[in-house]
């Protein structure tokens, strides 16, 4: 497979397949030990079948890349998961929220002629903007 590109997402035009985000430039990534991983690891194979079926055409080196990088993302969520035991209760958030809402109660609000009395535009009680979308 030859080299592919991507054009996707803001500041991606034109960087190659595998090159890093540019908000992730500099970072440290975490390398797991072969310790941290409870499950075969990710296949070079496995890698290129995932990247035909999102048609990223991949060369070798990144096959072998990307195959590290997945499996140390799935020995990290293979280590949350043996922390999570029976005796924690499944949260969303560390701490108890609640909404905070007041009463439903009708307030007097400006009328009509009050909230358009500084339009430039207006048309049927309505503020009148300019058409965008070519369509009536």
């Amino acid at each position: 497979m030859g080299g592919g590109w991507v054009g996707q997402g803001p500041g991606r035009q034109g960087a190659p397949v595998g090159a890093p985000p540019p908000d992730r430039i500099g970072r440290k990534s975490i390398t797991l030990t072969p310790e941290d991983r409870c499950m075969p690891g990710i296949t070079r194979e496995e890698v290129a079948h995932l990247a035909r079926l999102a048609r990223l055409e991949l060369q070798d080196e990144e096959l072998d890349h990307f195959a590290g990088q997945l499996d140390d993302i799935i020995g990290a969520v293979a280590r949350v998961s043996e922390v999570a035991d029976q005796d924690v209760p499944p949260t969303s958030h560390p701490l108890p929220l609640t909404n905070v809402m007041r009463a439903d109660e009708v307030r007097p609000s400006l009328t009509p002629e009050q909230a358009l009395s500084g339009a430039p535009a207006q048309e049927q009680q309505r503020f009148k903007v300019p058409q965008i979308l070519g369509e009536d």
